[in-house]
């Protein structure tokens, strides 16, 4: 198994131990005494290593390849599911998946943005990265969602939209805001969940919702860390510099209102507990329906405006004689030209 540069001497600690097991089994070298004390030391040193994490380390565990994605949530939090495929314009995106699901044997549809797992996966889903068509098909099953009052769930964990030439020329631009037209108009409830990267319009292009749940370790940017790096330092290697100074985790955005529940994960990320991460997210949206579920389409419009009317916040300066001071500056421009 991969590990993390901050999980190395964790799993050097783990590899040491299972090798004092097997001698013990073997040869009873060492007591269980021995071993209890060992493995108490093993979860101290977790414990310490995964309470200080810096925002980069957070990011590499979001990207860790045995993070699940969406489609290992759908199939482990469903009890039965029919995918959905296709725009019916162009193409189907295998970057999006959408299904009709059961879940605790309440009707949903989900859809979710899809990395693949390996690397015949990941290019079949290039590698995350919608097209537009995508972005129609995503519509499309909310659309029927809402025709047959079926609550929304979506998935968000792509880089960002797929930036190529071909899907600039079938709009892309397009495609995104018409999804958030759409879905801040949606007559049925929409749950949101970051399980992964939520970069740019790529992932808000499906995240305009009445709740919206993060992961732990997932983030949600206007840009990847390296991005940001690159254009405000001409130098990608100041990721972890970016990467703190976005203030993209899940603590860092709740208090701006731009999301609205932090969901928590196993000790060091869901790559390590996959089914725990799988049940906290199920959970989530079984408790989150129960509340949206009672509420009239009226008053869901309403609340989703104003969710979105009201994030973020700015602050209010009292500057003496500031008018004077814009109207002389104005003045000396005009008298320049």
């Amino acid at each position: 198994m991969s590990f993390l540069p901050h999980e190395k001497q964790i799993f050097e600690v783990q590899q040491t131990l299972q090798k004092l097991k097997e001698q013990t089994q073997d040869h009873s070298v060492w007591s269980q005494k021995d071993l209890l004390e060992m493995e108490q030391k093993l979860d101290a040193l977790k414990q310490t290593v995964y309470s200080q994490l810096k925002p980069w380390d957070r990011v590499a565990i979001c990207r860790h390849p045995a993070r699940p994605h969406a489609l290992d949530y759908i199939q482990n939090i469903a009890d039965e599911y029919v995918e959905i495929f296709g725009d019916r314009t162009f193409q189907d995106d295998h970057a999006v998946v959408a299904v009709l699901a059961k879940i605790n044997g309440e009707k949903f549809v989900i859809v979710g943005q899809e990395r693949g797992n390996d690397t015949e996966s990941r290019l079949y889903r290039n590698f995350g990265c919608p097209h537009p068509e995508g972005y129609r098909k995503a519509m499309r099953v909310m659309q029927l969602a809402a025709k047959f009052h079926l609550p929304v769930v979506t998935l968000l964990d792509t880089q960002g939209a797929y930036p190529g030439l071909s899907a600039e020329e079938r709009g892309q631009g397009w495609a995104i805001s018409q999804n958030l037209w759409g879905m801040a108009r949606l007559e049925t409830p929409i749950i949101v969940i970051l399980i992964g990267e939520g970069c740019s319009g790529g992932a808000l292009g499906m995240g305009v919702g009445d709740v919206i749940g993060m992961l732990e370790h997932s983030y949600y940017s206007v840009i990847s860390p390296e991005g940001c790096a690159s254009i405000l330092w001409k130098d990608p290697s100041k990721n972890a510099i970016a990467a703190a100074a976005l203030k993209m985790h899940v603590e860092d955005l709740l208090p701006l209102g731009i999301v609205d529940h932090a969901i928590p994960e196993p000790l060091g990320g869901a790559h390590l507990d996959s089914k725990l991460a799988y049940q906290n997210v199920k959970s989530y949206i079984l408790e989150q329906w129960n509340v949206l579920k009672k509420i009239s389409n009226k008053r869901l419009l309403e609340n989703r405006y104003q969710k979105f009317r009201k994030m973020g916040k700015f602050e209010l300066k009292f500057i003496p004689n500031a008018a004077q001071k814009l109207g002389l500056s104005c003045a000396k421009a005009l008298a320049v030209q």
